[in-house]
């Protein structure tokens, strides 16, 4: 037996539990994001390490996952981009450091002013 609920409150129990959902990963998410965020910083300065590129390789493949899941397509295309970066050029040219710090800023922002539906 499949019990169905009307097109609202069903919608509005998913929204609900969609936020629940990223309420219990917000710490895991934040985490990521400060790792590209310390990546970015330590390619500006030319110190990035050979872990700390695979860290940003993996934070931002995470984050490619996950962010959409959430609504936030943008931030998934974003961290595809920075996944593909630390992928392929680790450690980054310092040429590509603005633009990875201009990208980890915008994957910041984006999560920090993700809110809950009404």
């Amino acid at each position: 037996m499949i019990l169905t609920m009307p097109g609202n409150q069903g919608a509005a129990r998913l929204s609900q539990a969609m936020d629940r959902l990223w309420l219990r990963f917000l710490p895991e998410i934040r985490e990521r994001v400060a790792i590209l965020e310390g990546a970015a910083a330590s390619v500006a300065a030319q110190t990035l390490s050979s872990a700390e590129c695979e860290a940003a390789q993996a934070a931002a493949h995470k984050l490619a996952g996950v962010l959409g899941t959430f609504s936030l397509t943008q931030g998934t295309v974003l961290a595809r981009e920075l996944e593909m970066t630390f992928s392929c050029e680790c450690p980054p040219s310092r040429s590509s450091s603005a633009r990875i710090a201009a990208i980890a800023a915008e994957l910041h922002t984006m999560v920090e002013s993700r809110r809950p539906a009404p």
